[in-house]
């Protein structure tokens, strides 16, 4: 019994933030392509470099919002983001929606919470169950040494 109400529990919640999100992009009137994960992405501006891909080491700039409009995190431009992919080493969604991508594309992702930081959030500016969108551009791909 208790299983069956946790998942219907989760059912909502996705529910619900798949409502939120559509309409945060139909208000927009953004292009999107969503995921099999619910990941929702749009390359707005394409480059012509190498594609992102797993065991890649990846540099980006990016700026992360709520949903709100609310600003959270912003990489300094002297210091870029840089990961493996595929080594798990920042949030799901983010990882996903930069496998997507090639060097010089920019791109705006949307991760419900299930793909971004979950029940818990980050324990600092990122709240419990919050949707957020990531302003991406990916300044290299590079393959590991």
């Amino acid at each position: 019994m208790m299983d069956d109400t946790l998942i219907q529990y989760n059912k909502q919640i996705l529910s619900s933030e798949d409502e939120e999100i559509e309409d945060f992009v139909h208000r927009y009137h953004w292009k999107v392509t969503t995921s099999p994960t619910g990941l929702r992405y749009m390359i707005y501006k394409e480059g012509n470099g190498i594609k992102a891909g797993k065991g890649k080491i990846v540099t980006i700039l990016y700026t992360l919002k709520k949903i709100n409009g609310d600003l959270i995190y912003t990489a300094d431009p002297g210091h870029p983001c840089e990961f493996e992919l595929g080594k798990h080493a920042v949030s799901n969604g983010l990882e996903e929606g930069v496998l997507y991508l090639k060097t010089g594309d920019r791109a705006k992702l949307i991760l419900p919470s299930h793909l971004a930081y979950g029940l818990l959030g980050d324990l600092n500016k990122i709240p419990m169950r919050t949707i957020l969108v990531y302003d991406v551009e990916v300044i290299a791909v590079k393959e590991k040494n």
